[in-house]
C-alpha cells in the first residue's frame, strides 16, 4: 500500500473578522458592568428601613431611611426591616386571684425602634417579634391576672387592660421595641365558673321574681284593707243618715223601683206587676207615709 500523507491546509480555515474579538470583549465588560452596578443599588421602599452588612466591619450603625443608596458589590450587603406597626394576637392561660383558670388574648401593634435596628439584628435577627413578644406577653398577662378576681376582671377590663399596656411597655423596651396599642379582645373562664355564674344568675332572677310575688301580695293585701276600710265607713255613713232621716230608705226604694221599671220599659212583651215586684208595697204612695214595719 501506498503511504499517504495527512496534510492540513489552512489557508481553507475560516478567518475571524478584524475587531471581532475586542468587540465581544466589550459586550462582556460593558454587561459586568451593569451587573454590578446594579448589585451596588439598594432601594428602601417607603415604612422600611435598611442596614448594611460589610465582610470587613460586620453590621454597620448607620439606618438607612427610604430611598436609593449605593453599596460596595460582595463586600456589602443590606437588611430591610418593616417599620411599620404590625398587628398580632397572642393568647395565654393563667390563673386569677381567686384561682380560676382564665383564658385571655390581647392584640398587641407592635413596631421596631429605627434608631437601634442594628443593636435588634444582632442580638434578636429580623424575627425580633416572633421571639419576643410571645415570652413577655405571657409573664406580663400572667402576673396581672393574678392580681384581680375573675369578677373583677369583667367589671374593670378597662383598668386591666391600660395596666397590661403600661407593663407591656416597659418591659418592651428593654428589647428595642415600641408597642402603639395593646387591648383585651377575648375573655373566657373555664366551665365550672361558666356553670357558677349561670347558676348565680338563674337565683338572682328567681329571687327577684319572689320579691314581686311578695310585694305585689302586700300590694293586694293593702288594697283589701283599704277596700273594707271604704265600705265599713260608707255602711257607717248610711246608718247614721238612716238614723237620722228615715226617708233615705224610701229615696233608695224608689231609685231601684225607677231602674225596674225602666228596664221593663224596654221589654216587648206585656207584663203586669205587682207593688211587691217594684219594692212599691213597704209605704203608703197616697198619703206619702213612713215604709211599714
Amino acid at each position: 500500500m501506498n503511504n499517504k500523507k495527512f496534510q492540513v491546509n489552512f489557508n481553507n480555515i475560516p478567518k475571524l473578522p478584524k475587531g471581532s474579538f475586542g468587540g465581544g470583549f466589550g459586550l462582556l465588560a460593558l454587561g459586568g458592568v451593569s451587573l454590578l452596578a446594579l448589585s451596588s443599588l439598594v432601594n428602601v421602599e417607603g415604612g422600611h428601613r435598611a442596614i448594611v452588612f460589610n465582610r470587613f466591619v460586620g453590621i454597620k450603625n448607620k439606618v438607612y431611611n427610604e430611598g436609593t443608596h449605593f453599596i460596595v458589590p460582595w463586600f456589602e450587603r443590606a437588611e430591610i426591616y418593616d417599620v411599620r406597626a404590625k398587628p398580632r394576637s397572642i393568647s395565654s392561660l393563667t390563673g386569677s386571684k381567686d384561682l380560676q383558670m382564665v383564658n385571655i388574648t390581647i392584640r398587641v401593634l407592635s413596631k421596631p425602634k429605627v434608631s437601634q435596628l442594628p443593636t435588634i439584628y444582632r442580638t434578636l435577627g429580623k424575627d425580633y417579634d416572633e421571639r419576643v413578644l410571645p415570652s413577655i406577653v405571657n409573664e406580663i398577662l400572667k402576673s396581672i391576672v393574678a392580681q384581680f378576681n375573675a369578677s373583677q376582671l369583667i367589671t374593670q377590663r378597662e383598668q386591666v387592660s391600660r395596666l397590661i399596656f403600661k407593663r407591656l411597655v416597659d418591659r418592651a423596651k428593654d428589647f428595642n421595641i415600641e408597642l402603639d396599642d395593646v387591648s383585651i379582645t377575648h375573655l373566657n373562664f373555664g366551665r365550672e365558673y361558666a356553670a357558677a355564674i349561670e347558676a348565680k344568675q338563674v337565683a338572682q332572677q328567681e329571687a327577684e321574681r319572689a320579691r314581686f310575688l311578695v310585694e305585689k301580695a302586700l300590694q293586694d293585701k293593702r288594697s283589701i284593707i283599704v277596700k273594707a276600710e271604704g265600705e265599713a265607713q260608707s255602711a257607717q255613713l248610711i246608718n247614721d243618715a238612716i238614723k237620722q232621716s228615715p226617708y233615705l230608705v224610701q229615696l233608695r226604694t224608689l231609685e231601684a223601683s225607677k231602674e225596674i221599671a225602666h228596664i221593663l220599659s224596654k221589654s216587648p212583651n206585656k207584663l203586669y206587676i205587682s207593688n211587691e215586684t217594684l219594692l212599691l208595697n213597704g209605704f203608703d204612695l197616697n198619703n206619702n207615709q213612713q215604709p211599714k214595719k
